[in-house]
């Protein structure tokens, strides 16, 4: 039977005004939920114990401090691993080792490490408590009786890091990237949650900070610039963004759901208790602290996982659109994995604030997020032309979706300036803002394609 002209049409009105209302009702709530973030954060900043310089850090943490294993897992970084390793050796913290885990590397990264260090092999017995590809030899050297080089098979990041919670022999490990550049009292500030609440504080994550245009001499950021590569300025305000607002906000109430690879200190034994990482996924830092989330909860546990928002690690940004595309599908590939797997936390009140915030949050950013943004762009001016929705409500769309993500990304800008004021010169605010702007128009909708890709 065929349907008349005029109903189909009032059918075809109907469904397109309730895709677009959807549209604009995600939209809205993912604005709403930057808007809570960036208030959140002022207030957390305003009544946090800063730490200003490297000797206050020294003075007021050094006796409370419990030893740290650094792991840093390497795969083919011949050409920079001898200068990170001298400069995590050299870091200001009383008791700490390095243990750097060889992935099967393709290069000359082993005697690189070998030749630099006169590393011999060694015996250091160890206990595996999360599985991992095998070891073929343990390297060690009188020289620096802290440092450890293990020699395995390739199994990828999150399979290197389960080796070096195996091998490490303290309470807590941080997990540090090979390209990583760690200040100086990166571990004094990062460490500061466990010796405030030891018995509570399972994971803490410090900020991480693009280097990209700063001078770097001995592993250190010496002189604080911008770069010229408009793509790593871009990703300097998504950084602060990601960094400053959105987890220090959620950290305020037990509900940070990602600690980033790059840069990140857990506490061995609950680390153990979930498996250690899981090799399956390529968001593994991600993964690793959802489940620590939902191990705690349905043990009945106390717990807290914290964030230390000052800058204490900065690691190199993809340059070029071919790089950066790979990485943001990557992430974005991560998420979903993991999202999914642990999908019954999903707004149930058993999993407490992870499972009634930060899993929502989730759902809206990473999962909703790209394509919702993606068809916006595609649907709501057809359906404006097509006389199918009013005008005010394409506005209201363009508005939440260019006036509020720019509102959102200055007032982060805003924040590290009033706050932690990173960036020396007025010229670097100024390049900041207006990258803060046009990110908005180009550089956004990009990134939403790739991660629906």
């Amino acid at each position: 039977m065929n349907m008349d002209p005029a109903l189909m049409r009032e059918y075809v009105e109907y469904a397109s005004f309730i895709v677009a209302t959807t549209i604009i009702g995600i939209t809205a709530a993912q604005n709403l939920l930057y808007f809570l973030q960036l208030i959140i954060a002022f207030i957390a900043l305003q009544g946090r114990l800063l730490v200003k310089t490297p000797k206050q850090a020294w003075t007021m943490l050094r006796d409370s401090t419990m030893p740290i294993s650094m792991l840093v897992p390497a795969y083919n970084e011949e050409a920079t691993v001898v200068e990170n390793i001298r400069s995590m050796l050299t870091l200001h913290y009383p008791n700490f080792e390095v243990v750097v885990i060889n992935d099967g590397s393709k290069d000359g990264t082993l005697q690189a490490a070998i030749d630099a260090f006169e590393l011999k092999p060694v015996n250091r017995p160890f206990e595996t408590v999360v599985p991992h590809q095998p070891i073929r030899g343990l390297y060690g050297s009188e020289n620096y009786p802290n440092l450890i080089v293990a020699d395995k098979e390739n199994g990828g990041k999150a399979d290197a890091l389960n080796a070096g919670i195996n091998l490490c022999r303290f309470p807590l490990f941080c997990a540090v990237d090979a390209d990583s550049l760690l200040e100086s009292d990166a571990l004094l500030r990062a460490v500061q949650p466990f010796a405030e609440d030891p018995d509570r504080v399972i994971a803490v994550g410090g900020t991480v900070r693009i280097a990209n245009g700063c001078t770097v001499r001995a592993g250190r950021v010496e002189n604080i610039d911008v770069p010229s590569n408009v793509l790593a300025l871009f990703q300097i305000v998504e950084y602060l963004r990601a960094f400053l607002m959105a987890r220090l906000a959620w950290s305020q109430f037990n509900a940070l759901m990602l600690v980033s690879g790059a840069f990140g200190i857990f506490k061995r034994s609950t680390a153990v208790t979930v498996g250690g990482y899981d090799s399956a996924t390529v968001g593994e830092d991600l993964e690793l602290i959802v489940k620590m989330h939902r191990h705690m909860r349905e043990a009945k546990q106390d717990y807290d996982i914290k964030f230390v928002p000052d800058p204490v690690c900065w690691t190199e940004a993809p340059e070029s659109l071919r790089v950066l595309a790979r990485q943001r599908m990557r992430w974005q590939r991560g998420a979903l994995e993991t999202f999914f797997k642990h999908i019954r936390m999903l707004g149930n009140p058993r999993y407490g604030a992870p499972g009634i915030i930060g899993y929502p949050h989730i759902l809206l950013v990473d999962v909703l997020g790209p394509p919702t943004e993606l068809l916006g762009y595609i649907l709501m001016p057809v359906f404006w032309y097509l006389g199918i929705i009013q005008w005010e409500i394409l506005a209201a769309f363009l508005a939440l979706t260019f006036i509020f993500g720019i509102f959102v990304s200055v007032g982060s800008l805003v924040l590290e300036e009033m706050e932690l004021k990173r960036f020396p010169k007025a010229s670097h605010l100024l390049l900041l803002l207006g990258a803060a702007i046009l990110e908005n128009f180009g550089y956004r909708q990009l990134n939403s394609l790739w991660r629906i890709a």
